[in-house]
């Protein structure tokens, strides 16, 4: 499956974004989705992810409450809205798929997603 992450730019802190990821060449519906993110200079972290029906989601500490991911998996796409965005949001933001429907104490985890769209660059200025 090719994913292809979209929605990112520069806004100010308090400000709203939603990304989406576009799936291809499979249906997104036999794929648990993550978001991850990645500052200059950090490691790669996650962010959320959703089960296969969209029953089931995580969020990292940093982001709950102001961020909500949701799929449409007739659209073949899976959104981030992200609210009250603050400058240490800043990140390139990446989608990615694992195999598993169902999300586990895997699903944090960068190594456990077969397949990575190419990120999309999310600027957040105080």
């Amino acid at each position: 499956v090719q994913l292809q992450a979209s929605g990112g730019g520069l806004v100010q802190a308090g400000d709203s974004l939603r990304l989406s990821c576009v799936a291809s060449g499979r249906t997104i519906s036999n794929y648990g989705i993550g978001w991850f993110r990645q500052a200059p200079g950090k490691e790669r972290e996650f962010v959320s992810a959703i089960s296969w029906s969209g029953g089931s989601t995580y969020y990292a500490d940093s982001v709950k409450g102001r961020f909500t991911i949701s799929r449409d998996n007739a659209k073949n796409t899976v959104y981030l809205q992200m609210n009250s965005l603050k400058p240490e949001d800043t990140a390139h933001y990446y989608c990615a798929a694992m195999p598993q429907t169902k999300l586990y104490s895997g699903s944090l985890t960068r190594g456990t997603y077969q397949y990575w769209g190419q990120g999309t660059k999310v600027t957040v200025s105080s």
